[in-house]
């Protein structure tokens, strides 16, 4: 599991950064352009933004705040995958997922300053957002999913058996 998890950050943070590379050099002259449409109607497209605070565009232009809680934030999460790995296999995905995108957005806060973003929602007010960003999202979902239907199974697997030993109530 563990060699499986660490190709997958590796991937997520490659594809992130390659999609980023490709937004910077072959998108950001042209500034959008059409990604997913539907019946002529614009679904998604492809928007270079330069993304200088954190979710949302809150927290502008902390870039130092920003650099150093995310590198708090990846370390306690590599602290608390290696602890909490072989719990779940569900719980071991998420916060690799997490580590992932955490990682992509940080390079491009200490590389460039900014996060780039690019895919943007056109059939609802959304943020626009990047490949890191869909990796965090996805693992947000996936501990909702372990807090509220996994966890409680394995508390409830995990708790102490009342001592059957004793059934005739000698001591």
């Amino acid at each position: 599991m563990a060699l499986f998890l660490i190709i997958l950050m590796i991937a997520i943070i490659g594809a992130d950064q390659a999609v980023k590379y490709w937004a910077a050099t072959d998108l950001k002259p042209t500034g959008s352009m059409d990604f997913i449409s539907v019946n002529g109607k614009k679904l998604v497209d492809l928007t270079y933004l330069e993304n200088n605070g954190a979710i949302f565009g809150s927290m502008k232009g902390q870039r130092w705040f920003l650099i150093g809680f995310t590198s708090l934030v990846i370390i306690i999460g590599f602290v608390v995958l290696f602890k909490y790995m072989k719990r779940s296999k569900v719980l071991a995905l998420a916060i690799t997922l997490f580590l992932a995108g955490g990682i992509g957005n940080l390079i491009d806060r200490v590389r460039l300053s900014y996060v780039i973003d690019m895919f943007e929602f056109k059939f609802m007010n959304f943020a626009i957002f990047n490949v890191a960003d869909i990796s965090v999202t996805i693992a947000f979902v996936l501990l909702i999913i372990y807090a509220f239907f996994i966890d409680p199974k394995i508390e409830k697997a995990n708790k102490i058996q009342p001592d059957t030993a004793n059934k005739g109530g000698k001591k």
